[in-house]
């Protein structure tokens, strides 16, 4: 059965179209003598007001259902807002096809809390239609047509025609109350949709690098935003375990290691064993042979060389886990050998297109407006990055049934997921305008001197030296402000851990992902400004107001339920605000993945409660005994819902806070 809202809007544009023709039919006998009412049009006429009536009744309704099930999660305040005032707009000039609708946060109070900035360009479609209307009569057209909606308290025209916005703060008040009540629930999904993230991706048998964390972390990050929102989200770790390179592997463990099918090697240094065997491959020319040989063994599944094989990745892959587990990061590894066999359908099927072309020996497709071509098969029969990279998005889309694809890599991979993407459009696989498939590329990390991150000898970063690094320097921060005289030892183990990674993540994810940036502990550790130290100091220090009130949880429950929060003080007010722009901050990241807007709002959060704690006493203590004299309750539950909203955004940053720091 269909959408009854739909079905009845369908219908009632086809009668509206039969009312036109009639009408036109009318005019033109207006001069005839033996003009009479059509029965048909009087017939249309009434069936039509009594699918609108019932269109009204249906659409009040589901408003009504779409507000409660809103229920218990956090209103975006700002999404609210564009229908209340979406509607008004096209009921102000409903001559406009999809006139502009633009809502956004005052930049100051004296602007109200949001405006809304529509006129000035509405004024402009109408210019263009042959009409008339300066913005401040489109604004004051907008405000009258304001539908009754329970969050807006007043509106004024300011300036060539911006709307000002003022909020209910009994609204605001209770939309607190819910978050305290219900805990911090993400907007209710229209459907459940899948999303699989490509990301972390290193290459089996070498080092993880500083751009395989930035991939990690960035990816991460996305997954945790995706899973709390409630989509279903597949993680997976495209790993480099396929190619060339495990044939010269395979040759050198025989030669090293000649019982390895009985006796597991002692590879403690798979860097060293990589680079051992690549020097021999470029070197001697016997070794070379046998590597290709060892290759199309390989490729053909010979028992004792997918032996060889496995043991060469599992000694990478516990390496790999070493780094996942410092960082809390969960994976599935499906690596390039996963799609071997489904590389070959994909050849096939570009061929049975007629979308494969000959050059010089290769298989190669053009997508359209691509300024490179796709090689699915090389000269010799082999198959590239190219057809692997085709025949992963083929799985995901047609096995996975994926809705959402993301692949997180550097930027300088962003041509070649272009032409991939190009491809698998030209052959039908998705629609851009059902599939979201977008890279999600990154800069690269510079060291002090700007320049790429490398050690001073100009090698390559090791991953588990540098966070072996920020455990020492997080713990030498920890001393210097004397926390170990204070802390149990597992406390003060905890807070090291929580400073130590939650900076080198927070370092990477407040940049836009975009730019490059520049890796410096002393900055990433420093706690004042937009950094990790700051921000889990200053949840610490919200939480232990609590403590200082000696106000348990089950108090703190009960007084959500039972307490008006009142937002009377303007830092009040500007705190509330802060917090409820919670759900939009999430909507604009999962529009553009662009997870630094996060960052910056927890930064904002964070000084906004500096300033209302600073202003508005929470907890008033005797001075001479130092004995707590009155609690102010409603400001405890406006400290209680920062800490939950900056908890929150800590867990989709991959941030762990600690109570006592």
């Amino acid at each position: 059965m269909g959408d009854p809202v739909t079905e009845y809007t369908a219908r009632l544009q086809q009668q509206e179209q039969e009312i036109q023709r009639l009408s036109a039919e009318i005019k033109n006998l207006e001069n005839s003598q033996n003009l009479s009412p059509s029965p048909r049009l009087e017939e249309l006429q009434e069936e039509n007001a009594r699918l609108k009536y019932r269109l009204n009744i249906l659409k009040k309704s589901l408003q009504e259902e779409s507000l409660s099930h809103r229920g218990k999660a956090m209103l975006n305040i700002n999404q609210r807002l564009q229908e209340v005032f979406g509607e008004a707009i096209r009921a102000s000039c409903p001559e406009l096809d999809n006139p502009p609708l633009s809502i956004a946060p005052s930049q100051q109070a004296k602007f109200g809390d949001y405006q809304c900035n529509s006129a000035m360009s509405m004024s402009q479609m109408l210019k263009a239609k042959g009409t008339k209307m300066n913005p401040r009569e489109i604004a004051e057209k907008i405000i009258k047509n304001l539908p009754d909606n329970e969050l807006v308290q007043k509106t004024e025209v300011a300036g060539p025609g911006f709307i000002n916005i003022y909020l209910q703060k009994t609204f605001v008040s209770k939309q607190l109350s819910n978050l305290l009540i219900n805990g911090v629930q993400p907007p209710p999904l229209p459907s459940k949709k899948k999303v699989v993230v490509d990301f972390s991706s290193p290459n089996i048998a070498k080092e993880m690098h500083v751009g395989h964390l930035r991939s990690t972390i960035i990816g991460d990050s996305m997954c945790r935003l995706f899973e709390f929102l409630g989509y279903e989200v597949l993680r997976l770790n495209h790993v480099g375990d396929w190619g060339t390179q495990f044939g010269m592997l395979i040759a050198h463990l025989q030669d090293m290691f000649p019982d390895y099918l009985t006796v597991s090697p002692p590879i403690s240094d798979l860097q060293a064993f990589y680079k051992e065997s690549k020097k021999r491959f470029d070197t001697e020319e016997e070794f070379k042979k046998r590597a290709y040989q060892c290759v199309v063994k390989l490729q053909s599944k010979e028992p004792e060389f997918i032996k060889g094989w496995n043991l060469i990745c599992d000694v990478s892959r516990k390496e790999f886990q070493k780094i996942y587990d410092c960082l809390d990061i969960k994976l599935i590894e499906r690596g390039e050998s996963y799609y071997q066999d489904l590389m070959v359908e994909v050849v096939k099927e570009f061929e049975k297109k007629g979308l494969v072309e000959l050059d010089e020996g290769r298989k190669v497709v053009f997508p359209p407006e691509q300024p490179i071509p796709l090689t699915i098969v090389k000269s010799d029969g082999g198959y590239t990055y190219d057809t692997s990279d085709l025949a992963a998005i083929r799985q995901r889309i047609f096995e996975e049934k994926a809705d959402i694809i993301i692949y997180v890599t550097d930027s300088g991979q962003s041509t070649h997921f272009q032409v991939v993407f190009a491809a698998a459009q030209l052959i039908g696989w998705y629609n851009p305008k059902v599939t979201r498939v977008e890279h999600a590329g990154f800069g690269v990390v510079l060291g002090e001197d700007k320049k790429k991150f490398k050690t001073r000898s100009g090698d390559t970063v090791r991953l588990m030296d540098l966070l072996d690094e920020g455990l020492k320097r997080s713990m030498d921060k920890l001393k210097e402000k004397e926390r170990d005289k204070v802390l149990t030892p597992e406390e003060l183990t905890k807070a090291q851990r929580a400073v130590a990674f939650g900076c080198i993540k927070y370092a990477d994810l407040s940049h836009n992902r975009n730019n490059d940036y520049v890796f410096s502990f002393d900055k990433m550790l420093d706690d004042r400004g937009n950094t990790a130290a700051y921000l889990l100091y200053a949840f610490t220090r919200i939480r232990s107001i609590t403590r200082l009130a000696k106000i348990d949880e089950a108090t703190l429950k009960k007084a959500a339920e039972t307490t008006e929060i009142l937002l009377d003080h303007e830092k009040e007010w500007k705190l509330g605000k802060c917090i409820q722009r919670f759900p939009e901050i999430l909507q604009k990241i999962l529009d553009d993945l662009l997870l630094h807007t996060l960052c910056d709002y927890l930064y904002e959060l964070a000084t906004t409660f500096t300033e209302f704690y600073d202003s508005c006493y929470c907890v008033e203590k005797d001075r001479q005994t130092g004995e707590v004299i009155k609690i102010n309750m409603w400001r405890m539950l406006l400290c209680e819902a920062t800490a939950a909203i900056m908890a929150k955004g800590f867990d989709i940053l991959g941030l762990t806070p600690v109570e006592r720091m």
